[in-house]
């Protein structure tokens, strides 16, 4: 994605994964929690990474071991513990200000975030709104949303105040709203994923596992012909059709070489090649 175009004027995008939640209900870290062979962590952050041309950033709690992030991800930690989404907000959109007009912010816990879903967020950007928020399924959706970097400083003062619920900040600025037919009417967005899971989230043991028991997506694959086959990741299309991902297998998607580890969404067409 080269940037997001508003009334003429193309703004480049980048990408804010929070990863320092407490996860209480859930009772472990969610960004380290299983992922059909990866993690929430870095499933999120890829798929984001898909999308804008900017930097990717994981924002952690302060000395927050993390598990392994995809290549050119960086990590920014919460200069203070236990201060909920907000922080970690703050924290991600002032350290892109210098560096991205726009970021796309989402929690760790989305395991089916479809990457039509953040550019259809993306394109919600009019030349004066300050954030796009999705109000999916009737619920409000600050941590699957788009938001100007400038917007760091707002959201520190609000911290500032004690005021630390992420509603609080959409009662100071513009705000473009995107209900389920706004969201739909992009053609994508409606064909690859029509029920908007993107915004489903996993809170509880049980969420995850009912997320984790879901099918992997349909994708399909082309190398001497073509098959559609269910995987999750590439590593796991290659196995599908009888491939190892060592040396000799270059797998390219949306036109770019990845990994074994690159994780898929439903529409994806995967190309492998053996050299």
């Amino acid at each position: 994605m080269a940037g997001v175009t508003t009334l003429g004027v193309v703004e480049s995008a980048a990408g804010v994964v929070l990863a320092g939640g407490r996860s209480t209900r859930m009772g472990a870290a969610k960004a380290e929690l299983e992922w059909h062979g990866s993690t929430l962590l870095y499933r999120a952050a890829a798929v984001v990474g898909r999308v804008v041309d900017g930097p990717v950033l994981v924002v952690a709690a302060p000395g927050q071991a993390l598990p392994e992030l995809p290549a050119g991800v960086e990590v920014v930690e919460d200069p203070v513990e236990g201060l909920g989404p907000m922080q970690g907000l703050a924290a991600g959109l002032a350290a892109l200000r210098d560096r991205a007009e726009v970021a796309f912010v989402c929690s760790t816990d989305l395991p089916f975030l479809h990457p039509a879903y953040v550019r259809r967020v993306l394109r919600g950007l009019t030349a004066d709104a300050e954030v796009v928020l999705p109000v999916a399924h009737g619920f409000r959706q600050p941590l699957a949303a788009a938001y100007r970097t400038r917007v760091a400083g707002l959201v520190a003062g609000l911290l500032a105040r004690g005021r630390d619920r992420p509603g609080m900040i959409f009662e100071h600025c513009v705000v473009t709203r995107l209900d389920d037919a706004a969201l739909l009417d992009d053609t994508a967005l409606a064909s690859y994923d029509p029920e908007l899971a993107s915004v489903v989230n996993v809170n509880t043991p049980e969420d995850y596992r009912t997320a984790r028991d879901r099918e992997p997506p349909e994708v399909t694959v082309r190398r001497t012909g073509t098959d559609i086959v269910r995987a999750a990741t590439v590593g796991h299309a290659a196995a599908a059709v009888g491939l190892t991902m060592d040396r000799h297998v270059v797998a390219t998607l949306d036109g770019r070489r990845v990994t074994g580890d690159e994780p898929l969404v439903v529409g994806d067409t995967i190309t492998f090649r053996l050299t």
